[in-house]
């Protein structure tokens, strides 16, 4: 993109503004994919957080060092073989979507996507117990912002 030069079509229109009018289309359903992919990453993760952190000890199956007490569900989730299912999970998703993906429908790629944002959201919800909640809403809605148009 640095090289283009776009001097020899400036005075030229008719198919040139149909060929930029068709491709700000494109990308503008590209982004707004992108956008909805990570902020369902930020809400799942942060779904997930909240389903594995507790503020009473005495339902707390674990402290981490942090201080932070954590459910069954999180004892399983952040130390467990679940964690190493979603961590697998998620590359398997990946090796799908790159061997399939020419021969899916548009609508399968979209829920095959989706479905990958998700999974990587309840995977990733392990950094809200080592950064503040805040913090990584913030970073996940801010990369999602970036992909508004």
């Amino acid at each position: 993109m640095a090289d283009y030069d776009n001097r020899a079509v400036r005075g030229q229109s008719g198919a040139l503004a149909g060929i930029d009018a068709g491709l700000r289309s494109y990308m503008l359903r590209v982004y707004n994919y992108m956008l909805a992919g990570l902020a369902l990453t930020g809400i799942t993760s942060y779904g997930a957080y909240l389903a594995t952190v507790t503020a009473d000890p005495a339902t707390a199956a674990a402290r981490l060092p942090n201080g932070v007490l954590l459910t069954s569900f999180g004892v399983a989730l952040f130390s467990g073989p679940l964690m190493w299912i979603l961590l697998l999970g998620s590359l398997g998703l990946v090796m799908f979507l790159s061997f399939r993906i020419s021969k899916m429908s548009v609508i399968a790629a979209q829920i095959s996507f989706l479905a990958y944002a998700a999974l990587i959201g309840v995977t990733l919800a392990s950094l809200f117990v080592v950064y503040t909640q805040t913090s990584i809403a913030q970073v996940f809605f801010i990369t999602a912002a970036t992909f508004v148009r």
